[in-house]
């Protein structure tokens, strides 16, 4: 698989839903895949829930996130408007047309599947360091 992204640096603030169905275990499992293959580095949703102060302020600081909701609830959309923060790189598991249940026996094509949705996610905003909305200029 190739890097071909912008935000690609290792500079991404992956937060995950890692709740108790298939798209919350495979939004987590992306992002601690996406850890080990350098997109990014896997964070505290939990924290920033917790509106610890330093999760909160690492989350308004970072360059570019990625925050995965495994479905249409947005227990993570709901952790970032309490803390008052802004979505940036967000994405709903189910939107993708994975359906959700309760068989935590993870398939690769979805995982595949997700891992992109997240890569491009990044990519959308654009040089790390340098977050807007729209697709990245100098990402050809």
């Amino acid at each position: 698989m190739t890097k071909n992204s912008c935000a690609g640096s290792g500079d991404v603030m992956l937060l995950a839903c890692s709740g108790a169905s298939n798209v919350g275990q495979l939004a987590n499992q992306a992002a601690l895949e996406l850890t080990q293959e350098g997109l990014g580095k896997m964070f505290c949703l939990a924290g920033v829930g917790g509106k610890l102060s330093g999760f909160v302020k690492s989350a308004k600081e970072a360059p570019a996130l990625v925050v995965m909701d495994g479905c249409e609830v947005g227990c993570a959309k709901a952790i970032f408007q309490e803390a008052g923060l802004p979505l940036r790189g967000y994405l709903v598991l189910t939107d993708l047309g994975i359906a959700k249940n309760k068989n935590f026996i993870l398939k690769k094509d979805e995982l595949d599947q997700v891992k992109e949705a997240a890569r491009k996610a990044a990519d959308g905003q654009g040089q790390v360091g340098i977050p807007h909305a729209g697709a990245c200029c100098s990402c050809a």
